[in-house]
């Protein structure tokens, strides 16, 4: 005698299991309306979370789960009209449960229609989705009605599989999503929608197993249509068991979430953007102020070292005083790579083609790298210009050469690469679509991990060993990129070397590149010198002594426009340009129509760009970096008028 055959999916009809497949989900209120809005079936999942009994519920109108507040504008009414009119209706709100309590529901109304197109009802899903609003529409099929319901939804993949995981049915949202008919699919795998990669690492077989041990299974992935292009799943996987608890087979629910994917990425992106922007302009703003005020400090010893040079005859003081001198200088260039950080740098930019800048520059880089590394360097022909300070672009260079030097210690192939670029809408994440110069120095060395990217442009972070490095090179780099209108981009991995790649806004039209100089001008014999700043101004009046001036002195601009209306006859004003009260730009301004033909020399920790709100105007005056020395100070008194 043969063993009786367990139940099974196939042999049941069609309706019995759409039915079967209906009434065995739990997480979904799937029922019926007519026409006019009445309930005409009722499932499991409905009566679990409305709490409602097929008795008490089948021919009511189904606006009793609305809110008193729904119903009084006419909510239910027009749902079902925009359904009908539509041909779907998608929306979430509150609803109201047998006993009172509202839950947050997700509902999908699908008009059902017979051959001829006319309407015979609806299919209504709603999900409680108050704590997760996430919706996944399980629309589930059991007699011929119900095909309708699950065949009039084109959003959701919705169809059954056997308990191996063979598909047995296929609705249209399916075929909408994955590209296949219900007569490619039906029968085989359901594996077949998996990537390679999750097939070979057995994610089908684990989905169906976690579902039929916890009765659920959920998960996001990538999946593939039928052309073979990948998109992000949103997949529910529930066990479909029969009256005795025998598993039977699985009802799938998947969904094409890839613009809802694309758009969080991109949020996060932006955001990150965001951050690491905001970040660096905060520390941009104090870098800024600190090197202002540190200029001010190495001012008072620079100073004070030219006049202690002329005193000190001893072999010792003179070799002391230049030892001296040469931390002042480091000091300053410090506080000049601080500013080129903070952006803050003045940049004396003119039009140049970068092939020209680097070949004048190139032995230079050459001699900074070591015989152990291959040194090549790829010009593009007739390479569009940009405007940039040279100079600072060649200390630029010189920087990102040194880093891959650095980076190579055992030696390795450092390349500097020229290009002119269009970069199209979303080509890159770091840099704006347009047309650019771009200069890539790559080097195969150790490479830099995600973290160390991260951070490499931050001041003074450095992964060099003490006293290798000051962690100002990256940062010098950035600071004139973006100070240039232009962009910086950080490639590397650990082990496999780093690319560093700057992008400049390319010019139309090129012209020869010049540089300027300027004709000085005698000296004069009366100096009005104006600092706030008590230690400064003194250092300032000994220094101008030492210059043979008659010195006059104040320490903000009210005493200094005084002294300028007693003494007709000060040939000079030296001031300081950031006072209280009054800066030094208005101070200039005053100077000059008390005594139009005064020389003017305004001096600061800031750079010129930053010392005033209307910057244009340091323009008619010579301007003089903090901290600075005797022969840069006559230097600039001969341009001075």
């Amino acid at each position: 005698m043969q063993d009786t055959p367990k139940a099974s999916i196939h042999g049941l009809s069609d309706a019995a299991r759409f039915q079967l497949f209906v009434q065995s989900v739990n997480d979904y209120a799937i029922y019926m309306l007519t026409p006019e809005g009445y309930v005409n079936s009722w499932n499991a999942g409905a009566q679990r979370f409305k709490g409602y009994e097929p008795a008490e519920i089948i021919g009511k109108h189904f606006s009793v789960f609305y809110t008193e507040e729904d119903k009084a504008i006419g909510k239910p009414e027009l749902a079902l009209r925009t359904a009908s009119t539509a041909g779907k209706l998608e929306d979430e709100g509150w609803r109201v449960r047998k006993d009172g309590s509202r839950f947050w529901a997700s509902v999908v109304i699908d008009p059902i229609r017979d051959e001829n197109g006319h309407l015979i009802g609806f299919a209504k899903i709603t999900r409680d989705i108050t704590e997760q609003k996430a919706a996944h529409e399980a629309l589930l099929e059991s007699e011929r009605s119900f095909r309708y319901l699950v065949q009039g939804v084109t959003d959701y993949a919705i169809y059954m599989l056997s308990p191996a995981g063979e598909i047995t049915n296929w609705n249209a949202g399916a075929q909408h999503i994955k590209g296949y008919a219900a007569n490619e699919v039906i029968g085989t795998h359901f594996s077949r929608f998996y990537t390679e990669e999750d097939r070979h690492s057995g994610m089908p077989a684990n989905a169906l197993e976690t579902a039929a041990k916890v009765g659920r299974y959920e998960s996001e992935g990538w999946r593939v249509r039928k052309d073979g292009t990948r998109f992000w799943a949103n997949v529910v996987i529930d066990a479909i068991r029969n009256d005795q608890g025998e598993l039977i087979g699985f009802a799938k629910v998947t969904r094409d979430i890839t613009e809802r994917r694309d758009a969080m990425l991109a949020l996060e992106r932006a955001q990150e953007a965001l951050f690491q922007s905001q970040k660096l302009e905060a520390i941009g703003k104090l870098t800024g102020g600190v090197a202002h005020d540190f200029n001010n400090l190495l001012g008072v010893l620079s100073t004070g070292l030219e006049i202690l040079s002329r005193e000190v005859q001893s072999q010792t003081g003179i070799k002391m005083l230049d030892a001296m001198q040469r931390a002042v200088t480091r000091g300053s260039t410090l506080t000049q790579q601080l500013l080129s950080f903070a952006r803050q740098q003045p940049l004396r930019q003119d039009k140049y083609n970068l092939n020209r800048v680097i070949e004048k520059f190139e032995a230079v880089l050459r001699r900074a790298v070591n015989e152990t590394i291959h040194f090549d360097v790829q010009i593009r022909p007739n390479l569009s210009p940009v405007m940039i300070d040279a100079v600072q672009f060649e200390t630029a260079l010189l920087n990102l050469v040194t880093n891959a030097r650095d980076a190579m210690p055992d030696g390795g192939v450092l390349t500097i690469v020229t290009d002119d670029v269009t970069l199209r809408e979303r080509e890159s994440d770091s840099v704006p679509a347009g047309r650019y110069v771009k200069v890539v120095v790559r080097d195969n060395g150790v490479g830099m991990t995600p973290d160390v990217v991260s951070r490499a442009i931050d001041p003074f972070f450095t992964t060099k060993p003490v006293g290798q490095g000051t962690g100002m090179g990256l940062s010098q780099v950035y600071g004139l990129v973006k100070q240039s209108g232009g962009y910086l981009d950080i490639a590397s991995e650990a082990g496999k070397g780093s690319a560093i790649s700057i992008y400049l806004p390319a010019l139309d039209q090129e012209t020869d590149e010049s540089t300027a100089s300027t004709e000085t001008n005698a000296g004069n014999d009366k100096a009005l010198v104006v600092d706030d700043q008590p230690d400064v101004l003194e250092a300032a009046v000994e220094l101008f002594k030492m210059l043979g001036y008659d010195v006059l002195s104040a320490n903000n601009a009210a005493d200094a426009i005084d002294i300028l209306k007693r003494n007709h006859d000060i040939d000079v004003l030296f001031s300081d340009v950031v006072m209280p009260d009054m800066d030094g730009i208005m101070l200039a301004r005053e100077a000059r129509k008390l005594i139009p033909g005064i020389a003017i020399l305004l001096a600061s920790g800031y750079p010129a760009p930053m010392v005033g709100e209307d910057s244009t105007d340091i323009g008619d005056f010579q301007f003089i970096s903090k901290p600075y020395r005797m022969a840069e100070i006559l230097k600039r008194l001969r341009g001075a008028s």
